[in-house]
């Protein structure tokens, strides 16, 4: 049976151009016997290597992989040989991805750019008021040569699942980056993570196995004082309660309180 049992599944597939892709993913579903609206698409990418992966809602379910390569780096050209060879305009699943992902599928401009977010008018260099404006004019359009985009996007806007863990690594990022590296608390961050190098630990880059080990560090907690401390306890107030499986009641006043605090 093991010899055999992807003879069921070779129809799906083809290749082309380095890129192995499934044609046709409603019928892979129905030969699986699953539910297609129970699923999301997950696209990665690297400098060499480009995937494509069906994800379940409900994490009961191993992945399935439906477009792979290890030639077609990370650019817009590429995500578009993707989308057309996974016929995506058939089915057109939410996608959830990093935001630079993201914003390729977007035809959003790459780099520190002005205008960077998809769903508003957000101002990247207007850094005053990154923590005290909260309401921003929703970006009406993605019009190429407008408001950095510079493609046609691949996907509609309202497809797209903002990834909370890349929400959290760049939470973290700014935070680490506003300590005072003099204290006691950004030294013992330096002892705690030796591997981690000194550029990384300035500019706070922090992988998601150790910020919770740092969420879980008590030690840690009694280091931090002043704003550090009430700016780190709403952080972790925030992650647990906002961005993993389940939101609590309270989530708008958690990140009102979060932003008040990273604001200081």
């Amino acid at each position: 049976m093991y010899r055999k049992r992807h003879k069921d599944l070779v129809q799906f597939f083809k290749m082309e151009r380095g890129l192995v892709a499934y044609t046709d993913i409603d019928g892979l579903m129905q030969t699986l016997n699953h539910n297609p609206l129970d699923w999301r698409l997950f696209i990665d990418s690297s400098k060499l290597s480009l995937k494509a992966v069906l994800f379940h809602s409900g994490n009961t379910l191993p992945s399935i992989p439906v477009g792979n390569s290890v030639h077609n780096k990370e650019s817009y050209e590429n995500k578009k040989i993707l989308m057309e060879a996974i016929n995506y305009d058939n089915f057109k699943r939410q996608i959830c991805g990093d935001l630079k992902v993201i914003a390729l599928l977007l035809g959003l401009q790459q780099g520190f750019t002005k205008y960077c977010c998809f769903i508003c008018e957000w101002d990247s260099r207007a850094q005053s008021l990154h923590y005290s404006r909260k309401y921003w004019p929703a970006r009406k359009s993605l019009e190429p040569g407008i408001m950095n985009v510079e493609n046609q996007p691949l996907v509609e806007p309202s497809k797209i699942l903002l990834p909370s863990k890349h929400l959290k690594l760049g939470l973290m990022k700014n935070f680490v980056k506003a300590m005072n590296q003099v204290e006691a608390a950004f030294t013992y961050l330096q002892e705690k993570f030796p591997r981690l190098s000194e550029a990384k630990m300035k500019e706070g880059i922090f992988i998601d196995p150790q910020i919770w080990d740092l969420i879980k560090d008590e030690y840690f907690d009694k280091l931090l004082q002043g704003d550090e401390k009430v700016a780190w306890d709403s952080f972790k107030f925030v992650v647990k309660g906002f961005l993993r499986n389940r939101r609590a009641q309270n989530y708008e006043e958690l990140v009102d309180n979060l932003l008040q605090n990273y604001q200081k």
